[in-house]
């Protein structure tokens, strides 16, 4: 035993001045990370397992923000994105902030769109880092060139259609003299083309192609922001993509496919076939609860637009929680009436050393599944929960199963949760003690660009979870003609009518999953 403690102790001592010794003697890492081509779940689990261990980001203009979430709190993020025409930073200055930062941090991420070493640079950087002496790893992205085909019910390769295949770039170096494209070779060697960046030089490629034998009739397709709910796909062929590439306003970025192999989209489309695809849903739930809602709305393809309306935090008296949870032995019943009372509840009582035993014998009653769930979660059972989640049907049902005179009844609740379950519980003779274990705050801070992006967009729903979020969010006043409005239940409902607003759908079951099935419930009576 005593071996194995020396043993354990020199080799921790050993790891520890090994890292200081590498802080102190050499320069940062940098990780060139692709982050796939839009969708931000197409990173790979390690390009963002060194994305949330970064200590700073230096990022493109095709990188979905929503990945710059997973950065750590302290993370030094900087944009450097590149459009079509606009450098926010030219190349050499990308170069030399990367050679700064190395030197400032431990962890540097260069964080490309697609894959860094696919017409994205990624070489370039690669090389400079190198005469540079400063260590870099590169970690592979799903370039364009595959992914948003595949979104578009195109596969790159089949065996019928074609054995190979050309990734040309639509936009060469302007520093070049000429052209390095050869146009008679491209047009004859490969069956299937695939061209990146090539929006603006689309009818130079027609052309090209068309002079050196391949047929007008070859298939096209374009796809504008590909593996996005905002991705568009045109479909032609060498004589007449030009004019429908016009007449449909596509602009970059875009991928462009050639030949036969694109027919498949006809029977293989089912990104742009999914319920929701392409409609602009706004979440107004506090940040810390949008991951779920999200998730099922992007899931059905719905676009979801994140704008927290509230913050939910802990009381600012702790007091009466910690005093309630002293006492916890002397309760018959804790209540729960959300996900929210039980968390804040359960990470107080750990934090303040009690223990879960100290629960045994005390029985619990939750209000909806999740909630029943979350706490199941924690090896707790759950005694009652009632058939409808509202408090009116759990009062209803919740004296049936019991007889409450003279029960003590723990209530955690929200600073402005109603009073009817306490009142209710009192005039049926139990002793009730309501205790805030959690507060709600309107949150202010919703950035510029999301603001713009409502106020220049149509947004096709609306989505309400809670009467605070009705309240908070129309005191923003944002633009929102035509939106549908979606509620989760009638006390949302309810808050919704008194500002004047009557939903277009409520939830049959009163929680995310039950609102999420009220909006596709929507769109398939619409579309009957």
């Amino acid at each position: 035993m005593l071996r194995k403690f020396l043993s354990d102790y020199l080799t921790s001592k050993l790891y520890l001045l090994t890292k200081i010794y590498f802080r102190t003697n050499m320069k940062g890492k940098v990780y060139l990370i692709g982050a796939g081509p839009g969708d931000p779940e197409l990173i790979s689990v390690k390009g963002l397992r060194f994305l949330k261990k970064a200590d700073v980001v230096i990022y493109d203009n095709l990188i979905n923000k929503k990945l710059l979430k997973e950065v750590k709190e302290n993370a030094e993020l900087i944009y450097v994105g590149k459009s079509s025409g606009e450098h926010t930073l030219p190349q050499e200055s990308i170069n030399k902030l990367m050679e700064e930062k190395s030197k400032e941090k431990e962890i540097v991420v260069r964080l490309k769109g697609g894959d860094p070493f696919v017409f994205g640079r990624g070489g370039e950087e690669a090389l400079y880092l190198a005469e540079k002496g400063i260590p870099f790893e590169v970690v592979p992205g799903i370039t364009a060139a595959v992914a948003v085909p595949a979104y578009a019910g195109i596969p790159v390769s089949h065996r019928v259609f074609n054995t190979t295949i050309g990734l040309i770039t639509g936009h060469e170096d302007s520093s070049k003299k000429g052209s390095r494209l050869n146009w008679e070779k491209i047009s004859s060697a490969y069956e299937t083309l695939i061209f990146y960046m090539g929006m603006k030089n689309i009818e130079k490629i027609v052309q090209n192609l068309l002079r050196y034998g391949k047929s007008p009739e070859t298939p096209v397709a374009i796809i504008r922001l590909g593996t996005l709910p905002s991705q568009k796909t045109i479909m032609g062929n060498l004589k007449n993509i030009v004019k429908l590439a016009k007449k449909n306003n596509f602009e970059p970025p875009a991928i462009i496919v050639i030949g036969e192999i694109v027919k498949l989209r006809e029977k293989l489309n089912w990104y742009e076939s999914k319920l929701l695809f392409g409609k602009k849903i706004i979440i107004t739930r506090s940040r810390e609860q949008t991951s779920k809602l999200a998730e099922l709305l992007e899931d059905l393809g719905a676009e979801t637009i994140e704008i927290p309306t509230i913050k939910i935090l802990p009381p600012r008296n702790l007091k009466p929680l910690d005093n309630a949870m002293k006492r916890i032995k002397t309760f018959n019943w804790i209540v729960f009436t959300s996900i929210n009372s039980f968390k804040f509840f359960i990470e107080r009582f750990l934090k303040i050393k009690k223990d879960l035993r100290e629960l045994y014998g005390i029985k619990i009653a939750a209000i909806g599944t999740a909630t029943k769930e979350f706490i199941e979660s924690f090896n707790l059972k759950v005694d009652f929960y009632p058939s409808e989640f509202t408090s009116e049907i759990f009062l209803k049902e919740f004296k049936k199963k019991e007889k409450i005179i003279g029960k003590k009844i723990l209530l955690p609740r929200a600073d402005i949760a109603r009073d009817l379950i306490e009142n209710e519980l009192k005039k049926e003779g139990a002793e009730v003690e309501s205790i805030v274990a959690y507060r709600t705050e309107r949150e202010l801070n919703i950035p510029e660009e999301v603001r713009e992006y409502i106020n220049k967009e149509k947004i096709d729903f609306i989505t309400f979870t809670s009467s605070s979020t009705v309240k908070n969010f129309f005191s923003l006043k944002l633009k929102i003609d035509g939106a549908k409005i979606a509620s989760i239940g009638p006390v949302t409902s309810h808050t919704l009518k008194e500002l004047g607003y009557t939903p277009d759908v409520e939830a049959k079951i009163h929680i995310i999953p039950g609102l999420v099935e009220s909006i596709l419930n929507y769109y398939k009576k619409e579309n009957k």
